[in-house]
């Protein structure tokens, strides 16, 4: 399945965008069980499909390149840390940093760190999308892309001081 999984995305994507265009909008109505067989063997669910499928039709800033690249760190992890076992954990909403929360004067960068760390475990909640219309802004602004920061976040894990740096110098370039 090395490669053959991106195929099968694909596949997947363009099945959704023709459902969400055919007026069944939510995660329960748009994937068949076959599409959700295979998002689970890569480590996705549902809901974080149809959020990208639902901001990218929604939105002119997120497209199927993007949403490829974050589900293929995700793969990554899903596969060779957690050796394609879910946490069968959920993230509570409470346990976030707010919107506000500040790091170095930078705000949103904490929940950022946050929900990337999450959506590499597959423990998102529900009512949070890692690359939602907040994030997308915030990382423009910090000359980053949604799988930029989800594969540094990845690189560093717990080491939030070189996550902070590695924001900083790239929204200085």
């Amino acid at each position: 399945m090395n490669e053959d999984w991106k195929k099968e995305f694909l596949a997947v994507w363009n099945r959704a965008v023709a459902a969400w265009r055919a007026g069944r909008k939510s995660a329960d109505t748009m994937f068949s069980p076959g599409d959700l067989a295979f998002l689970a063997t890569i480590g996705c669910t549902a809901q974080e499909l149809f959020d990208f499928v639902d901001d990218s039709l929604g939105y002119d800033d997120l497209d199927f390149e993007t949403a490829l690249a974050a589900a293929a760190i995700r793969r990554e992890y899903f596969l060779n840390v957690m050796h394609g076992k879910p946490s069968g954990r959920i993230v509570p909403m409470s346990e976030l940093p707010a919107k506000s929360a500040e790091v170095d004067g930078i705000a949103w960068l904490p929940r950022l760190i946050a929900k990337a760390r999450i959506k590499l475990r597959g423990e998102m909640n529900p009512d949070l999308m890692y690359g939602c219309a907040g994030d997308r802004p915030f990382l423009r602004k910090h000359k980053m892309t949604l799988p930029e920061f989800l594969q540094l976040v990845r690189d560093h894990g717990d080491d939030d001081r070189a996550i902070i740096d590695a924001v900083k110098k790239a929204a200085a370039r």
